[in-house]
């Protein structure tokens, strides 16, 4: 078990790494990396409209930066509005929402590019998933409830239910929750079964059960221990601690050596979902009908995802795998799922995705 030092390091090497990869994709995208602690416009009301000002305080009447400001779209509800003086700068604006949770407005470029990132690393979090779960079934048979067990059995939860990770900020304003906010009294276990029942994001309500005798253990165990919520570990002090979002992220991290985080792996659900739902509507003989079979199984996998569609299919879909199946291409070593769809394997699927995605990123 690391010690907290060891962790602090670990972090700020990680998040040195990060910075420097973050200016380096803003120089690749012809931009400039920057924040709101340096100089910017601001924004403020008068006479029932907004004006703003430069860096010295002055009224900007110049057109031409006034119609790129108008073009960011800052929500009129925003506060302590902060403007990038740089049309090239990555974020492009920053401000505080009625409920004071700060927002960004990031460049279009940047956007694109996060999007691109996200799913051009796919493979790569694919190929690290071996290494995890290895990882995760050793420390769930660790003895007591130290920190690296209760973290296995979240991350085995992340895998087996889709459930989003969870934001202390979401739960305390919007009494939603994700997985390390959840409380006791949102899971019930019996024998090998849990059955978790929580409002999720949008105030939606969600009901999962799955069956893992291992993980049904633990999360009887953390239920045993003082305190509301669901995710805590007993420190080597005799401490009882809560378990965050930000300790499962460092937790993938320390596994792989690499920036993977929880939502890495509902992008990759969701993409393996959707290449075998594609597959499971076969063949189509005209564009309408691919689009309608498009359709009908990104909109299955946004009910497993408990996501929109739209929301699905732009963040959790690779574009490559509904490209591919638009096109007439199926993902290779899937054909037989049209015949036997209940013969077919995850792993088997997984592996004919990898292969593919990096077909897709060596010609690219």
């Amino acid at each position: 078990m690391g010690t907290p030092g060891t962790n602090s390091r670990n972090g700020k090497i990680i998040e040195a790494g990060l910075a420097t990869d973050s200016v380096e994709a803003a120089e690749e995208a012809g931009l400039e990396y920057v924040g709101d602690d340096r100089p910017g416009y601001a924004r403020r009301a008068k006479n029932g409209e907004f004006e703003y000002l430069d860096t010295q305080g002055k009224t900007i009447r110049d057109e031409q930066r006034l119609l790129r400001i108008k073009r960011v779209a800052i929500p009129p509800a925003w506060t302590d509005v902060w403007i990038c003086p740089s049309a090239s700068g990555h974020i492009q604006a920053t401000g505080r929402d009625a409920r004071r949770r700060k927002q960004y407005r990031y460049h279009e470029r940047w956007r694109e590019l996060r999007d691109e990132n996200k799913f051009g690393r796919l493979a790569d979090f694919a190929n690290a998933l071996p290494k995890i779960r290895r990882r995760v079934a050793q420390d769930m048979r660790l003895p007591g409830l130290p920190r690296e067990k209760v973290l296995a059995a979240v991350v085995g939860l992340l895998e087996r239910t889709f459930i989003r990770i969870g934001n202390e900020e979401y739960a305390r304003e919007n009494k939603s929750f994700g997985l390390t906010t959840m409380k006791d009294r949102h899971v019930k276990v019996k024998g090998p079964r849990l059955r978790f029942r929580f409002r999720g994001k949008s105030g939606r309500q969600h009901e999962v059960d799955i069956t893992d005798r291992r993980i049904a253990k633990i999360v009887s165990k953390c239920q045993d221990l003082s305190g509301q919520d669901l995710f805590q570990y007993v420190s080597d002090e005799g401490e009882v601690r809560d378990i965050t979002s930000q300790d499962v992220n460092d937790y993938l991290r320390e596994i792989t050596n690499e920036n993977f985080t929880a939502k890495d792996f509902r992008t990759w659900a969701g993409t393996v979902l959707a290449t075998m739902a594609l597959n499971a509507q076969g063949e189509f003989e005209t564009k309408k009908q691919a689009k309608a079979n498009v359709k009908t199984a990104i909109c299955a996998v946004a009910e497993l995802l408990r996501n929109t569609p739209a929301i699905c299919r732009k963040c959790y879909v690779h574009p490559a795998i509904v490209e591919a199946y638009v096109s007439g291409r199926q993902v290779a070593g899937l054909r037989d799922i049209i015949k036997n769809p209940d013969k077919i394997k995850l792993r088997t699927v997984e592996s004919a995705v990898v292969k593919f995605l990096r077909a897709q990123r060596s010609n690219t």
